[in-house]
């Protein structure tokens, strides 16, 4: 396989995980730190990391509306649910 196609196939799949994120509101950025040890903020910080490292000028807060489809205060007012306890102890077991 050549580079570029690696690199549309990358991309393909990054941009599904992407949609399949967007669809699943259901899913708490918590559960997925809890389960994967990442979260859709980190997906976004990523990207925001990458497009710096190529020169491209991008704050916290544009990297996630891009990769949230909307601003993030949006996102979290109509989708956050506020953390039990239960998922805060899982957090603070696996990233204390």
């Amino acid at each position: 396989m050549d580079d570029q196609t690696r690199l549309e196939l990358e991309a393909a799949a990054f941009r599904r995980l992407q949609e399949h994120l967007m669809r699943r509101t259901d899913v708490q950025n918590i559960d997925l730190m809890n389960l994967a040890g990442f979260c859709r903020n980190c997906l976004s910080r990523w990207y925001q990391e990458a497009a710096n490292e190529r020169g491209i000028a991008m704050t916290k807060d544009e990297g996630r509306e891009i990769f949230y489809g909307m601003p993030f205060s949006e996102w979290r007012a109509s989708y956050q649910t506020d953390a039990t306890e239960d998922q805060l102890d899982q957090f603070r077991e696996s990233h204390g």
